[in-house]
């Protein structure tokens, strides 16, 4: 039931007037082919870093250090988990994380977006040198 409310909710959730996350995910840039991982019934499992983030990176061929997740779970840091198991092996780096333990907020949304920012930079700066 979990996996329907989140497709639901990608579905409807408008990242530009007219265009939902999911036009933009599925849609335009994977060609159709849902790349979503959601839920926790096989092959994924509730450990996020050792199912979820390697098949949305094998899927997609977007790196850890590039992704950002915001995960609303209460009883675990999946955020943590998923930032220290999933790494670049070439900057040491996993995805930029927010945790959202009531839902995520616009406030929430702008700060992992924030934090996505000064990922890029340290990657930037590391591409430097």
């Amino acid at each position: 039931f979990a996996e329907q409310i989140g497709r639901a909710s990608l579905k409807m959730l408008e990242v530009l007037p007219g265009m939902t996350v999911w036009d933009l995910v599925v849609g335009r840039d994977w060609d159709g082919q849902d790349v979503n991982q959601i839920g926790r019934q096989p092959p994924l499992s509730s450990n996020k870093a050792a199912t979820h983030f390697p098949r949305l990176k094998e899927m997609t061929g977007v790196r850890y250090d590039k992704m950002l997740f915001f995960d609303d779970c209460n009883w675990g840091d999946h955020c943590g988990m998923v930032q220290q198991r999933c790494k670049e092996p070439d900057t040491n780096m996993g995805p930029a994380i927010k945790r959202t333990p009531y839902g995520i907020r616009e406030a929430d949304w702008r700060e992992g977006l924030e934090n996505y920012q000064k990922q890029a930079e340290k990657l930037a700066e590391v591409s430097q040198d």
